[in-house]
């Protein structure tokens, strides 16, 4: 009798743990930025997420993926808390994190202090993420900002006819790389930057800097995104602004070109260069489109996915297929899984993505200008796609690392 209790109590057990192996949850803590001047980018990074998990589902093996959202506010002690908070309390195992540049370079510190863990990039364009001192457990699937620039400068200068132009950009790391692409690109060829402006994030009056800007320029080159846009292109029109515009990655984005009022018809014209374009006629990017709109009401997304959306969206992909290769195993330091992460190569919506030696990614370009589609909707219309842009722009690296990180001043107005 005591025997046939054994066994049943044995077997129970068995049972037991095989039902709990096959109810076991990889954790996943995903943040954005769910408040501050780029809440809206957030939002739209979040719907993003939400529309790759809709299409790949949460299945891995015979685990189940678990994800978890914290808030931050664009700020690195924000992203810092939030990624603890989300280790510490939660404990997850894999981070998709964060949206925002100053962000990014804070948690890529972060990521060396928890090697046993591994922290994909949401969306994050800082260069120095990835390009100094780079974390070995830290896997970006987005291009910087310098790289969404690639194109722009040249066809500003060559084709649009521009000599000088002015920029004003938030004061942060992102914009700074964004600066830097541009800034390469465009005096390379022979253009001037006359007046670099620089504003913090959550600016409400331009006033200043306004009537700071030149008179003699043929463009104004705004790096601007989220609720900075909005009242900068607001108060832009009232002071009665007529320059020719060029955006960054983040300017010209359903983001700003779906924002309420008029103030975004100023943008009509203008040109700018992004990780990708709303009008590509690339059957994987339609097919993500309308993924995207299927998953939201109308009323609780955008026309077209914003950039944030693109990028959450091929964060997440790279996160699951990446797991699916090594049947969820995150032993020994999630080790294969992090080979696989550093091998994979992505038909991500926006075009083919695969990393270098500092898990950066190579990916497409797109340079674009603002078009209204008749029915009052602006949508960033494609002029020219540029495949396989990396980190260094084309650069010899050792060149390319003599020209210095992304600053308020760097790099010169100079050919390299």
């Amino acid at each position: 009798m005591f025997k046939s209790c054994a066994g049943l109590v044995a077997l129970s057990s068995l049972l037991l743990s095989g039902a709990a192996l096959a109810q076991e949850k990889i954790k996943v803590g995903v943040t954005a930025t769910l408040e501050g001047t780029y809440t809206v980018l957030g939002e739209d990074g979040i719907r993003g997420h939400q529309t790759a998990i809709n299409t790949l589902g949460k299945k891995v093996g015979d685990k189940e993926l678990e994800f978890i959202i914290a808030s931050t506010d664009a700020t690195p002690d924000s992203a810092v808390r939030a990624v603890r908070k989300l280790i510490e309390q939660d404990k997850v195992q894999i981070l998709l994190s964060p949206l925002s540049g100053d962000e990014g370079i804070a948690v890529k510190n972060f990521a060396k202090t928890r090697p046993e863990l591994t922290f994909i990039n949401a969306a994050s364009g800082a260069q120095e993420t990835t390009f100094v001192d780079p974390a070995p457990n830290f896997f970006r699937y987005n291009m910087d900002g310098a790289q969404w620039q690639v194109g722009l400068g040249k066809y500003a200068y060559e084709t649009k006819g521009y000599r000088k132009i002015a920029t004003v950009g938030e004061d942060y790391s992102f914009i700074y790389t964004q600066v830097f692409g541009l800034v390469l690109e465009f005096c390379g060829a022979g253009g001037q930057i006359t007046n670099r402006q620089w504003v913090p994030l959550g600016t409400k009056d331009f006033a200043s800097v306004i009537a700071a800007l030149p008179d003699d320029v043929d463009a104004i080159y705004l790096g601007l995104g989220g609720a900075d846009a909005v009242n900068f292109l607001n108060q832009y029109q009232q002071a009665g602004g007529k320059a020719h515009l060029m955006g960054g990655s983040i300017m010209v984005d359903q983001t700003i070109l779906s924002a309420k009022g008029n103030a975004k018809n100023a943008l009509l014209g203008t040109i700018a260069a992004s990780g990708q374009a709303d009008t590509w006629e690339d059957p994987g990017w339609q097919k993500f489109v309308k993924a995207y709109q299927d998953a939201f009401p109308p009323n609780k997304r955008f026309p077209s996915p914003s950039l944030l959306a693109t990028n959450y969206y091929g964060s997440t992909m790279a996160l699951i297929l990446a797991l699916r290769q090594v049947n969820g195993d995150l032993s020994n330091n999630q080790a294969k899984y992090r080979e696989a992460l550093a091998k994979i190569e992505l038909d991500a919506p926006n075009g083919k993505i695969k990393l270098d030696s500092n898990r950066q990614a190579i990916g497409t370009n797109f340079v674009t200008e603002v078009v209204d589609d008749g029915k009052g909707a602006l949508f960033s219309k494609v002029v020219k796609v540029i495949p396989n842009v990396n980190q260094t722009l084309g650069y010899d690296p050792a060149v390319f690392s003599k020209i210095g990180l992304p600053s308020r001043t760097v790099p010169e107005c100079k050919k390299y």
